[in-house]
């Protein structure tokens, strides 16, 4: 079972708590964009192997939403983060370094 830290009160929390929301960091179209722009934003997911960070919500608690940095490969779970935050916290940037040399966060920018 998945269980990821809450980063708003720091409580371990099961999947069953939560809901996933799907990927994070994704670029936003609004008025005046194209159709293929709003099309990839609604429906294109990269579904990654391998590091991928994720939107969930505490759902059955504060109903905040946060984000997780894990590996699909090994369910590693690198770190939880406040979904207002535009990129990943360093420490977490750093974890993920140091299990996968040559990461880069710039290829999810």
């Amino acid at each position: 079972m998945l269980t990821l830290k809450c980063p708003f009160t720091g409580a371990m929390l099961d999947e069953t708590e939560l809901h996933c929301g799907g990927e994070a960091h994704r670029k936003r179209f609004g008025p005046g964009s194209s159709d293929e722009d709003f099309e990839t934003y609604m429906f294109v997911r990269e579904n990654r192997k391998g590091v991928h960070f994720e939107l969930w919500l505490h759902a059955y608690g504060i109903g905040k939403w946060f984000i997780a940095a894990r590996d699909t490969e090994t369910l590693e779970v690198y770190g939880t983060y406040p979904a207002q935050t535009t990129e990943p916290p360093q420490d977490i940037k750093d974890a993920i370094t140091a299990k996968r040399p040559g990461w880069s966060w710039r290829e999810f920018e």
